[in-house]
C-alpha cells in the first residue's frame, strides 16, 4: 500500500518568521534593490515590524528558530531584530551564533542603519550595551589611576556614572571617593 502525503490537498499557508497560519501580507525588506526582498507574514509579526518602538523580546523569541531559514529576507530580518535586542541574553547568544554570507550582512546593514534611526554618540560598553546616566558598571580588567596611586581591580562596581558628553568613549565614576574617567573598552554594564 503507498500512501502519499499531501497528495491533493491545499498548501498552508504559514508566515515566514513566527510560523504561524492565518491572513498573511508582503512585506518588503528595506533597502530596495536586493533580490528576494519579500517575504509573506502574519498580521501580528507585521503589526511588530510597523512599531517605531523596541521590539517586544516576548514577541520575537521564535527568532532563536526564525534566524535559521534558507530565505535570505528572514535571516536578514532575523540579524536586525536580535541586533535591536542584543541587551537581552537570549537575543545575543542568538546574535553570535547567527552566520550571515558578506552580500547578506551588507544587506542587513543597509537597512538598519535606516531603519533604527539611532544617533550615532551612543556610549556603549565593552558588550555592546547602550550606557545611561546613572548606571552602575563592573571593571573588566585591572586599571592603574594616572596621576595617583590608586589601583581599581578587576571586578570593581562602579555606582552612578556619568557620560563624557565629548567623547562616547568615556564614562566618570567613583573609585575610593576618587573621581576618575574610565574607558568603556575596559567595563560592562550591570544588569538592572
Amino acid at each position: 500500500m503507498t500512501i502519499s502525503i499531501n497528495a491533493g490537498s491545499p498548501e498552508i499557508n504559514t508566515c515566514e518568521l513566527c510560523g504561524s497560519a492565518g491572513e498573511l501580507s508582503v512585506y518588503k525588506v528595506s533597502p530596495a534593490g536586493y533580490e528576494a526582498n519579500e517575504i509573506n507574514v502574519c498580521q501580528a509579526c507585521q503589526s511588530e515590524l510597523a512599531t517605531s518602538n523596541k521590539p517586544d523580546s516576548r514577541y520575537w523569541r521564535f527568532l532563536a528558530e526564525a534566524m535559521w531559514s534558507d530565505i535570505p529576507a528572514v535571516q536578514v530580518l532575523s540579524w536586525r531584530i536580535l541586533s535591536l535586542l542584543n541587551d537581552e541574553d537570549w537575543a545575543a547568544t542568538c546574535l553570535d551564533m547567527l552566520y550571515l554570507e558578506d552580500d547578506r550582512l551588507a544587506w542587513a546593514k543597509a537597512g538598519f542603519a535606516t531603519e533604527t534611526e539611532e544617533p550615532a554618540e551612543i556610549h556603549r560598553d565593552s558588550l555592546g550595551n547602550e550606557l545611561q546616566n546613572g548606571d552602575t558598571v563592573v571593571l573588566t580588567r585591572s586599571l592603574d589611576v594616572k596621576g595617583s596611586s590608586l589601583n581599581a581591580k578587576m571586578g570593581t562596581v562602579v555606582k552612578n556614572i556619568r557620560l563624557v558628553s565629548d567623547n562616547i568613549d568615556q564614562i566618570e565614576g567613583k573609585i575610593d571617593g576618587q573621581t576618575i574617567v574610565i574607558l568603556t573598552k575596559y567595563l560592562r554594564r550591570q544588569k538592572s
